[in-house]
């Protein structure tokens, strides 16, 4: 099976791994870093592109500051020659961060953030067809429903991410107990997987095409020190 890696890294790491992120980032996103207006947001901002860059040059084997990554036909970043055989995605929510590398085919990842007060039921109405917005709808209380939101959502912004396209018009694809979706792109399927996330957090990775792959999932940095890959089990069915 196709390997791919998926990390969540927290906003708060040690302050060491903090000045390896800062180290790690070229002039352009210190730049984008400093602009930002909170001091909240340039950390989460230099830790989700600094901890990227360790983790894709680990497994490079190249040095993290060397990286560079150029927009894709949909704006979706890409590593620049001569790294471009190795895929990646990234994704915020709340105080977590996710980051996958994958070395054979296109990926996308999300993680999803429960947020309480929403009127969770026309979320679901307005972005959702009627089935998965029936499933939303059908969780035991206001937890639940949200829980059912962010699952579903986690899963079609990985989907559209690992297909380079925008979300908007991906809404549609149908997520929920599914393995392979089909994208509203033509000639697109892929496969998604659940990734188990902290509590208040949903996360879901996506690989183009429907060819099974083998999900690893770590925290960082807790797993930096660590020379050896986190164990891997093979996906082979969807959680719901």
């Amino acid at each position: 099976m196709d390997p791919v890696r998926v990390w969540l890294i927290p906003v708060d790491v040690p302050p060491q791994a903090v000045a390896d992120c800062w180290s790690t980032l070229d002039e352009g996103e210190r730049v984008r870093a400093r602009e930002l207006e909170s001091p909240r947001k340039r950390q989460r901002f230099a830790i989700a592109h600094g901890a990227l860059r360790i983790l894709a040059g680990r497994e490079l084997d190249a040095p993290p500051e060397a990286l560079t990554w150029i927009p894709g036909p949909h704006g979706k970043p890409e590593l620049a020659p001569p790294w471009s055989g190795l895929h990646t995605s990234l994704s915020h929510s709340g105080e977590m961060i996710a980051a996958a590398v994958s070395t054979d085919r296109p990926v996308g990842v999300d993680v999803q953030q429960l947020v309480p007060g929403l009127d969770i039921g026309a979320l679901s109405a307005r972005f959702f067809g009627p089935d998965e917005a029936a499933y939303v709808a059908a969780g035991g209380d206001a937890r639940e429903r949200a829980d059912r939101f962010a699952h579903l959502w986690a899963r079609k912004e990985a989907a559209a991410k690992a297909i380079g396209g925008r979300l908007w018009p991906n809404l549609g694809m149908v997520v929920h107990g599914r393995e392979v979706v089909d994208c509203a792109e033509p000639s697109n399927s892929l496969r998604v997987a659940d990734i188990p996330a902290p509590a208040n957090y949903r996360a879901a990775v996506a690989l183009r095409l429907d060819a099974p792959f083998a999900v690893t999932s770590a925290l960082w940095p807790n797993d930096v020190s660590d020379s050896s890959p986190p164990s891997r089990s093979p996906y082979a069915a969807d959680r719901g």
